[in-house]
């Protein structure tokens, strides 16, 4: 162990508080050199137990891991070169594959590249599939420049359909932040940086008829736009918003989601009942914003095709949203707060669950999630299934500490700090995924490349993920993945080992691993099988008045009594208070002034 530099600090402060100690204390002082040697000695003694502490936790963790059952990955196909991004579609037919030549699409149990879309110079860095049809499926992709394209594939071939931000000026390009495709590709959203779009029905107003066949051009959401409706209400509501001006104001970034038919959502008095797979509205919010917006997913007026798009509904926050998450069945939106807080938003009565606070002491939020768990049983809750609001989030600051959040409408909420691993960067989580067919499980990655599946109610790792001994994870920090969630399958890039040697040739090393949940019995008493569609778990979908009010009646009727209980108690607790706050003014009420006489 090095022996620690000197810290140039003065010395003689040791003895200028020494006429403030008590006398009956003071004793001989060391010599000034051996001081010196002492504090020199205790600063040692720290850095050595800090190193033991390290050390024990180190050993204490590789102890417990080799208790935990481990899973090994296989490695399959060969990837192209430099693959960016995995997508698997929802029927589990095929994956999408985003590299720097462009776009593939290889068969998800085969695992044999089945079509390509090449180009040079072209490197795609985000990819998503959706089925649309009978063997058709659409693809979203953006590129290293910002560029978002559209691609049908079908009859194993690769066909371009649009590009959303194309320019002929390459001084007035646009760039696409973030663009999502809906389920079944019926809508598509895209966050532009710069557009020369004033709003998005220009462009519906461009097309003739008013279907589409899922390029998203029809409803596409610029950020002008966005930017224009947040002055706006910040113009209206001023007075009520709270400003500072110190805080530093960046470029503004829109978070968006599609959401599914569930609950009360206004639109025309004509409007029918949706189906359940179809969206029907998109939430969205701009970082620095305490609102939550949502609009609904239908054309303009032909009669009114001027009129500035509005949201129709608003959920209101105290506090600035820092990050977002919506359910697999977009019932739930969950927002943290700068506060650290986290509120959850039920879309089916239009109801906040009870806002939970998470520690303090730990840095600003980054990112959350919704963890499914197995629903309560009818035995234990008198609840109908679609009333039971129980809610579990998997939450991760800036600090790398991750919470689990539970709360829902008639249960109490907490917030609990899941174990930290170790203390250096390599152990913090570079990915938390929730599992959605391994009830109440996370993938977890860490940027030192180890990879696990976690109990996130219980807090305990139910094994560890480990990759075949001729390869490791390719960029851990920044893993590219997939889960297939119709062959409960993890698809993950693997880069080859160094130690086994590299390609003569110089070809590309890049492997695909997978791991199939279903073939081990560790995770089987966590499987379970999802629903034909996300929308069955939304619970009632209604477009009329009434059907909210009856639903509305009913919560009410089935709470009466625990309303009863609760408000016995207020009463009790008002009354104690009330018989305390007498009992102590009368303890310390002045007694009246006796007369003063002299005798």
């Amino acid at each position: 162990m090095d022996i620690l530099e000197p810290s140039g600090c003065d010395w003689s402060e040791d003895e200028d508080d020494s006429f403030l100690s008590d006398p009956k204390h003071l004793g001989d002082r060391l010599p000034r050199p051996l001081r010196v040697i002492d504090k020199v000695l205790d600063a040692l003694i720290d850095v050595a137990w800090e190193t033991i502490s390290k050390r024990e936790t180190a050993r204490k963790a590789q102890k417990s891991k080799k208790k935990t059952p481990t899973l090994e990955l296989s490695a399959a196909t060969q990837l192209p070169r430099n693959t960016n991004c995995l997508a698997c579609s929802e029927d589990g037919r095929y994956i999408g594959v985003g590299h720097s030549q462009g776009l593939s699409v290889s068969c998800a149990t085969s695992l044999v590249c089945v079509s390509e879309w090449l180009e040079d110079s072209l490197e795609i860095t985000s990819v998503q599939i959706t089925c649309m049809g009978e063997m058709a499926y659409l693809l979203g992709t953006i590129d290293d420049m910002g560029v978002a394209r559209v691609f049908a594939y079908h009859a194993e071939s690769i066909h371009l359909l649009k590009v959303i931000n194309e320019t002929e000026d390459i001084n007035q390009r646009s760039i696409c932040m973030t663009f999502e495709l809906s389920k079944g590709g019926d809508y598509g959203a895209a966050s532009i940086s710069w557009t020369t779009l004033k709003s998005p029905l220009e462009v519906l107003q461009k097309t003739d008829c008013g279907s589409m066949i899922g390029s998203g051009q029809n409803h596409m959401i610029s950020s002008r736009q966005w930017e224009e409706q947040d002055a706006v209400f910040r113009s209206t509501y001023r007075k009520y918003l709270s400003t500072d001006a110190s805080k530093e104001t960046g470029p503004s970034h829109v978070t968006s989601y599609f959401l599914l038919p569930c609950g009360l959502f206004p639109g025309p008095s004509e409007a029918k009942p949706q189906p359940a797979e179809l969206p029907v509205a998109v939430s969205v919010w701009w970082s620095g914003s305490h609102n939550l917006l949502q609009y609904l997913l239908c054309s303009a007026p032909k009669d009114k095709p001027d009129v500035e798009p509005k949201p129709d509904v608003f959920w209101p926050n105290a506090h600035e949203i820092l990050c977002s998450a919506v359910s697999s069945c977009t019932r739930y939106i969950a927002l943290g707060l700068d506060t650290a807080l986290v509120t959850v938003w039920d879309r089916q009565p239009g109801l906040s669950l009870p806002v939970v606070l998470v520690s303090a002491a730990d840095s600003a939020f980054t990112r959350m999630l919704f963890v499914d768990c197995r629903p309560v049983s009818s035995d234990d809750c008198p609840l109908p299934q679609a009333l039971q609001s129980k809610v579990h989030l998997l939450v991760v600051c800036k600090s790398g500490a991750t919470h689990v959040l539970s709360t829902g409408r008639g249960a109490e909420s907490c917030a609990t700090k899941l174990p930290e691993r170790l203390n250096d960067s390599g152990g913090l989580p570079a990915v938390t995924a929730s599992v959605p067919f391994l009830q109440g499980l996370a993938l977890v990655v860490q940027k030192n490349g180890e990879m696990f599946l976690q109990d996130v109610i219980s807090k305990t790792i139910v094994c560890y993920i480990i990759p075949p001994k001729t390869h490791l994870l390719a960029t851990p920090w920044d893993p590219v993945y997939a889960l297939d969630a119709k062959h409960q399958t993890l698809v993950i890039r693997g880069d080859r080992h160094p130690r086994h040697g590299a390609s003569l040739t110089g070809d590309c090393q890049s492997r695909l691993l997978t791991l199939r949940f279903g073939e081990s019995t560790v995770v089987e008493p966590y499987t379970v099988a999802l629903p034909e569609s996300p929308g069955q778990q939304t619970g009632m979908s209604f477009v009329s008045l009434e059907e909210a009010c009856n639903l509305y009646l009913q919560q009410r009727v089935l709470s009466v009594n625990e309303r009863n209980a609760a408000m016995s108690q207020t009463w009790r607790q008002l009354q104690q208070h009330a018989l305390t706050v007498q009992a102590s003014r009368q303890k310390h009420r002045e007694p009246p002034p006796a007369e003063n006489s002299l005798r």
